[in-house]
């Protein structure tokens, strides 16, 4: 199978100008791999709701969408915020949610409290 790493704009430019080796979205056969992406504006305090955004973006330039989602992860610096994610994240998958994993990881390098990353069919 032939891997295409797909571009995401502004998403992409805004990896490559902070010198981040990475795709925001690669297609392999029938599947759309999105990067965990932080969120790019979290002074809104609605990081949760960014990230979801973007990752939505990422999954429709890639040629599918959030109800094709089977699996994602969530990280986050913090436990004290899966509530507050878990009320986004459901307005995002209010029926037959895909699997998820919610990972606890240390800080950052930037200003901000969760990632999602997500696993799609076309």
């Amino acid at each position: 199978m032939n891997k295409q790493a797909i571009r995401v704009e502004p998403l992409s430019t805004y990896a490559e100008a902070r010198k981040v080796p990475v795709s925001m979205a690669v297609r392999c056969g029938d599947l759309v791999f999105v990067s965990n992406i932080p969120p790019y504006d979290p002074a809104t305090k609605r990081q949760a709701e960014i990230v979801l955004e973007q990752m939505k973006l990422c999954l429709t330039t890639a040629g599918s969408s959030l109800d094709k989602v089977i699996k994602c992860t969530v990280y986050c610096t913090d436990a004290v915020h899966v509530q507050a994610i878990n009320s986004v994240y459901a307005r995002y998958f209010p029926s037959s949610p895909p699997a998820r994993s919610f990972i606890c990881v240390s800080a950052w390098h930037g200003p901000f409290d969760v990632e999602i990353d997500c696993v799609a069919t076309i």
